[in-house]
C-alpha cells in the first residue's frame, strides 16, 4: 500500500463534497494491483474496477462475460494499492438485474471480499429500487446513465445516447431517481455536452462524465485508452496522455534482439 502524502482517504462524503467545492473529481480504470498504486500516487480520486475489464484484459467484444468472481478477484488486487483512491467495483451482467435482492446480496458481497468502497450499476428508473436497497444498508452506490455497455445489443451499437429529446427525457428522469434513490455520483456515458450540463445543475450530486464534455463534476477514462495501450480504439473522447503501446512493443523487440544476438546478459548481469 502507498503512503498518501498526508491526503485523506477518498470516501463518498468526499467525492459529494467535491462538487460543492467545484473541485473536478479525476477518476480511472484499474484492474491490477501496480496500475492502482501509480494511480494513487498520482492523486486519482476514484479509481473503478470496471466491467471494461471484459474487453482490455480478457479480450472479448463486450463487457457482458465478465463475472462477479471475476471482479472480485481483480477488486482485491486494486484494493492492495491504493491508499488514498475511492476504489468503486462495477456490478456485471446479470449481477442486479433479476432481482433486488439478488442485486443486495451480489453487491454486499463484492463490498465483504474486495474492502473496495461502494459499487456501481447501469440504468436508471429501471433499477432505482435496487441502488436504494442497497445504499439503505450502508454501501454507496454509483450511478451510470446514457450510453451504458452491458445494453448495448438493445442499443444496437455504440452511438451516442440523449440525442433524441425522448432519450434525453429518459436519462434526465433516469439521473432524478438515481438521485432520490441515494446514489452518490452518476456516471454520464456518451451523451450529448449540454444535456450533461443540464443534469449536473440539476441533481445534487456529482456528474462523472465520459464522452459528456467539460460540464460534468468529473471525468473518467478507461486507463488503457488514456494510455494508449489500445491503438485500433480512438473514439473522439479520449486523449491519450502516452502512446505505451509502441513503447511496449519497442521494448520487447530490442529484448529479443539481444537475446538472439547473445548480448543479454552481460558479464556485469551474471552471477559469478
Amino acid at each position: 500500500m502507498n503512503e498518501n502524502n498526508g491526503l485523506s482517504k477518498v470516501t463518498k462524503r468526499s467525492i459529494i463534497e467535491m462538487k460543492g467545492k467545484g473541485r473536478k473529481i479525476a477518476c480511472l480504470t484499474a484492474y491490477d494491483f501496480l496500475f492502482a498504486s501509480l494511480f494513487d500516487a498520482a492523486d486519482i480520486d476514484l479509481l473503478l474496477v470496471g466491467d471494461s475489464v471484459s474487453m482490455v484484459y480478457q479480450g472479448n467484444e463486450t463487457t457482458l462475460p465478465v463475472t462477479v468472481d471475476e471482479l472480485i478477484y481483480h477488486a482485491k488486487s486494486v484494493v492492495k494499492g491504493v491508499s488514498r483512491s475511492m476504489v468503486i467495483v462495477d456490478m456485471p451482467f446479470m449481477s442486479y438485474q433479476v432481482s433486488v435482492e439478488e442485486a443486495f446480496r451480489n453487491a454486499g458481497r463484492i463490498m465483504k471480499e474486495t474492502l473496495a468502497g461502494g459499487i456501481k450499476i447501469e440504468g436508471g428508473v429501471r433499477v432505482a429500487k435496487a441502488v436504494e436497497e442497497i445504499s439503505e444498508a450502508g454501501i454507496p452506490v454509483m450511478g451510470h446513465l446514457g450510453l451504458t455497455p452491458q445494453s448495448i445489443h438493445q442499443f444496437g451499437g455504440y452511438k451516442p445516447r440523449g440525442v433524441t429529446p425522448d432519450e434525453a427525457a429518459q436519462i434526465i428522469k433516469g439521473a432524478q431517481a438515481l438521485e432520490k434513490a441515494g446514489a452518490f455520483a452518476i456516471v454520464l456515458e456518451k451523451i450529448p455536452c449540454e444535456l450533461a450540463k443540464q443534469i449536473t445543475n440539476m441533481i445534487s450530486i456529482p456528474t462523472i462524465g465520459i464522452g459528456a464534455g467539460k460540464h460534468c463534476d468529473g471525468q473518467i477514462l478507461v486507463s488503457h485508452d488514456m494510455l494508449g495501450l489500445l491503438e485500433n480504439f480512438n473514439p473522439r473522447f479520449v486523449r491519450k496522455y502516452d502512446q505505451l503501446a509502441s513503447r511496449i512493443r519497442d521494448a520487447a523487440t530490442n529484448y529479443v534482439k539481444d537475446v538472439r544476438g547473445n548480448n543479454f546478459p552481460t558479464d556485469d548481469e551474471s552471477y559469478t
